[in-house]
């Protein structure tokens, strides 16, 4: 079954298409991968299925349910969660700090309870405290969770990224770049975190990834942009050996040597 369903989307900016017509279907439990080099229009893409910029056309749809016209907040309730090419950490909070915040989504007390400290007030805020340190156990970031999160190295900056991404509770997961800057120890760790989140909570991840190995590693499925258009759609072995790929990334040249 589908849980993401991008049809035509197509996005301008002015006189500059920067996504043509793209389509495609996320299927649940799944890790599709979704590359293509740079300026292929993948932020773009993922910056619209969040509700940062409105489509210029096309649907794009979660649980068959349209989420065109949801401001971002909406489309977050809906059950999508992302992280992005640059870390979007609050640096200064503490790595708890961090992920409290997100654990509190879905807090249900009035803001008079807050107000008078009621008994409902502090048995939800020990739930949460409880949560987050779960969390961080499960990150392997308890030993970091009073350090200001600007001051973590930064393959953990990026895994807190995540699971303060996770804590939201998503349905569908989206990660963009999430290896950028780490060297391939620390690619290949992340990798693996990544595997365990999945299978850990049946979860679905659409992911921007310039590392090739991360992308063959793990995702199911691939689609292929370049100038903002789908030239690649298929399973890892398939889009390795497509010379329009190989153009793509290598020139002509490479793509007659294979």
């Amino acid at each position: 079954m589908a849980l993401l369903e991008v049809k035509n989307l197509t996005k301008s900016f002015g006189g500059l298409t920067a996504v043509s017509q793209v389509s495609f279907s996320v299927r649940q439990g799944s890790v599709f991968g979704l590359i293509g080099p740079n300026g292929a229009g993948k932020t773009t893409i993922f910056n619209q299925i969040t509700g940062i910029y409105p489509p210029s056309s096309g649907e794009i749809d979660l649980d068959h349910v349209s989420l065109l016209g949801l401001k971002p907040s909406d489309i977050s309730q809906r059950g999508i969660a992302r992280t992005f090419q640059n870390l979007r950490l609050f640096n200064k909070l503490t790595v708890r700090e961090n992920i409290l915040i997100a654990c509190q989504h879905d807090s249900r007390y009035p803001l008079l309870a807050a107000v008078l400290r009621t008994g409902r007030f502090r048995e939800e805020e020990r739930l949460l405290s409880q949560e987050t340190e779960d969390w961080l156990e499960l990150i392997g970031l308890s030993q970091y969770a009073d350090f200001k999160a600007g001051n973590l190295p930064y393959g953990h900056q990026r895994r807190l990224e995540i699971a303060r991404a996770m804590a939201l509770k998503p349905k569908l997961l989206l990660l963009d770049e999430p290896a950028a800057g780490m060297n391939p120890e620390e690619s290949l760790a992340l990798m693996e975190f990544i595997r365990d989140i999945k299978a850990r909570f049946d979860l679905t991840i659409l992911l921007i990834e310039h590392h090739m190995e991360i992308v063959m590693g793990i995702c199911d499925h691939i689609v292929v942009l370049n100038f903002g258009k789908e030239i690649a759609n298929g399973a890892p072995d398939a889009i390795q050996n497509n010379r329009a790929v190989i153009t793509a990334y290598l020139g002509e040249e490479a793509a007659e040597d294979e």
